[in-house]
This record gives structure tokens, C-alpha cells and sequence, in this order.
């Protein structure tokens, strides 16, 4: 697995690698074909996550997850680590379990 010193670098090489759809979580529901597949945890492999800490916070965590659906759409989601993640059903935040890669 890939490491990286932030995450805008990781973005940026996921994007290389064809990661190029933007997952997003939101609090209405899905309203993209991309929210839609989140609703489905069941249609999509997580390929890897990556963990970032704050610089100055270490509080202030994010993780990035590389995503591959069975429609062949791969993408990426930035959520809040811990106790900030907003918004995961129970069945999406199980599926987003794996080992990240702390930076």
C-alpha cells in the first residue's frame, strides 16, 4: 500500500490512478449516482484508506478511502475520523473498517 505525506498528495495520485469520482456523505441523503452507491455498501470494494492527522490538532483527523464500485466507478471519500465522522449509516461505517495507514 501507497504512503503519503498529506492529503492533497494522496488525492492527487489517487486521481492519477483513476479515482476520479468525488464520494460524498450528506446529511439529505443521497442525491448523486456516487452518494447513491454509499447507500449500498454492498456494491463497492474499498480498495485502501489512508489516515491524516492535523498538524497542529492532532484532534483534527481525516481519512481518505479509495473506492471501487461494481459499476466499474472508482472514486474517492474524505470523512471525519473517530468520534467527528458525520453522517455513516452502521452498515457503511462496517464496511469502512480496515488497517489505515496513519500519517
Amino acid at each position: 500500500m501507497e504512503s503519503y505525506d498529506s492529503l492533497a498528495e494522496a488525492i492527487t495520485d489517487l486521481q492519477r490512478k483513476g479515482y476520479t469520482v468525488d464520494f460524498d456523505l450528506k446529511p439529505d441523503g443521497p442525491n448523486s449516482i456516487a452518494a447513491q452507491l454509499l447507500a449500498h455498501p454492498e456494491k463497492f470494494t474499498v480498495d485502501a484508506s489512508y489516515r491524516f492527522e492535523g498538524k497542529s490538532n492532532p484532534d483534527d483527523s481525516s481519512v481518505l478511502y479509495a473506492i471501487s464500485a461494481d459499476t466499474g466507478q472508482k472514486g474517492i471519500l474524505i470523512d471525519a475520523y473517530g468520534v467527528y465522522s458525520e453522517y455513516m449509516t452502521p452498515e457503511l461505517a462496517e464496511k469502512l473498517k480496515l488497517r489505515h495507514i496513519s500519517l
